[in-house]
């Protein structure tokens, strides 16, 4: 018997590969139904053909859900790719940055190696500077001594014609530079230093020279030669300075007025 519509109707939904399979086989069940199929084979036939189209439908219906979701692995894929190439393109840029950095440290490195060794030069020229230094300060130290002990050398030949004229001190023997001990048995060294005679009365020259004077060295002339020497000699004190210039112009008035008895300039002499 012919094959029905509604058997076309539903072969024609099978894949064509499938379909030509299967009219291939009803074409041969039609021929041989001729000889030997019963109805009820070919009933059942129908059903299995039945049976293959809903298998058909279901597999589409499988596969159109697999390409769904080989499209949106593609598509998240493709979005992957475009962060890769982001993050690709951040990393070269770091490493650029990186390659910017090291050429700059290098310089740096170059720069304070450079300071490094200039601070070294500094320290040679400046420790050289040191000891010119020291020298010279130990040449102007030995100088100022030697200056000072000139203008004590001279003080000591004029100063005795000098206190006779004006004071009527008549020096007896010389005046010298020598250490005296103080009231507490301490050595002190009195630059000039001789005993005189007024009137019949001894009094103890006490002197210093200074080739700068100024109020300080008074006071200081005060406080470590004469008040540690009261009491030590029975005669009367009788204390002089001997300087080169002044450094202020009241030093002389200062100098009375704290009990010194004559500042002698050495133009004097």
């Amino acid at each position: 018997m012919p094959v029905s519509i509604a058997l076309i109707r539903k072969l024609e939904e099978v894949e064509p590969r499938l379909r030509e399979v299967l009219f291939a086989i009803l074409e041969e069940i039609e021929r041989q139904r001729e000889e030997t199929v019963t109805k009820k084979e070919f009933n059942e036939l129908k059903e299995i053909v039945k049976e293959l189209a809903e298998a058909q439908k279901q597999t589409e219906v499988k596969l159109t859900r697999v390409e769904k979701a080989v499209e949106e692995l593609a598509q998240a894929q493709r979005q992957t790719e475009v962060r890769l190439t982001r993050v690709e393109k951040a990393v070269e840029e770091l490493a650029q940055a990186q390659r910017q950095t090291e050429v700059r440290l290098t310089r740096v490195e170059k720069a304070v190696e450079e300071l490094a060794q200039a601070q070294k030069r500094t320290e040679q020229e400046l420790q050289k500077l040191i000891k010119e230094h020291t020298k010279t300060r130990e040449q102007a130290g030995g100088l100022s001594i030697t200056v000072g002990y000139i203008l004590e050398n001279e003080a000591m030949k004029a100063l005795p014609t000098l206190l006779l004229k004006e004071f009527g001190l008549k020096v007896e023997d010389r005046l010298v530079r020598k250490f005296i001990k103080d009231k507490r048995g301490r050595p002190i060294e009195i630059n000039i230093i001789g005993k005189a005679i007024r009137d019949g009365e001894r009094v103890v020259i006490i002197g210093e020279a200074k080739t700068q004077l100024s109020k300080n060295k008074v006071l200081e002339f005060l406080r470590k030669k004469i008040k540690p020497l009261e009491g030590v000699f029975k005669e009367e004190s009788f204390p002089i300075l001997v300087t080169h210039m002044i450094t202020q112009p009241d030093v002389e008035e200062y100098a009375y007025k704290n009990g010194i008895k004559r500042l002698y300039y050495s133009y004097e002499f």
